[in-house]
């Protein structure tokens, strides 16, 4: 069964980063983070249905977007426009920034947008679990052409092991016959020397008799 993907958040450099993982353990090797940035309180899960549906659409694939913005997360994101902003501006934006909360304050507009995200989830929850099975899939593709990779590699040595084999037992039979002609030709070569020998001890024996006659008759 595909492990449910979820999405983490953090920000690194002049980046807000997002993934689409199985786990902290992956999006951290992902991120490739040196500390456990969710220990440390930098990095979390997010249910934004923004962000959430982003990665989802691209899981395992670190998404970035500028520090602080709220645009979209994408593969390739430019960096920050105001990083050489002062900071007289960023207090006058403060101030902007109270006086509009202090006229905003006694509307309550965000409460819709919570159940809204509620709502989002469910699709979110959908994306997920094809995301996973997408993730999954794909770990089986791999893991299938290793398995045939390695079924390859097994089928060449079995050719390889089976060659050797029948390399080895012609040699054996080819030194087999050998061993049994050089045995054949020792044994007459023997014979031969004892055939020898019996003519010379019977001629030795025949020479002297006839040497004994032939001075006997000259005497």
């Amino acid at each position: 069964m595909a492990k449910k993907l979820k999405t983490y958040q953090t920000s690194l450099g002049f980046y807000d980063q997002a993934i689409a993982a199985p786990s902290m353990k992956a999006a951290l090797a992902a991120w490739g983070a040196s500390s456990n940035l969710f220990h440390q309180g930098v990095a979390r899960e997010t249910d934004d249905p923004d962000v959430v549906a982003a990665t989802m659409a691209k899981p395992g694939v670190v998404l970035r977007r500028p520090v602080g913005s709220d645009g979209p997360f994408t593969e390739s994101a430019e960096l920050p426009t105001d990083l050489g902003a002062g900071e007289a501006e960023p207090k006058r934006k403060s101030k902007r920034k109270s006086k509009s909360k202090a006229e905003s304050k006694p509307t309550s507009k965000k409460r819709p947008a919570r159940t809204a995200r509620n709502a989002f989830r469910e699709i979110d929850d959908a994306a997920a679990r094809k995301a996973a099975a997408a993730f999954e899939k794909e770990e089986r593709r791999r893991e299938a052409a290793r398995a045939k990779e390695e079924a390859a590699r097994a089928k060449e040595r079995a050719r390889r092991d089976k060659a050797v084999a029948a390399a080895e037992a012609a040699l054996d039979k080819a030194r087999r016959e050998h061993d049994a002609k050089a045995g054949a030709i020792e044994a007459e070569r023997a014979a031969l020397e004892a055939r020898a020998e019996a003519e010379q001890e019977r001629w030795d024996k025949q020479r002297h008799k006839l040497d004994q006659a032939l001075r006997r008759a000259s005497e």
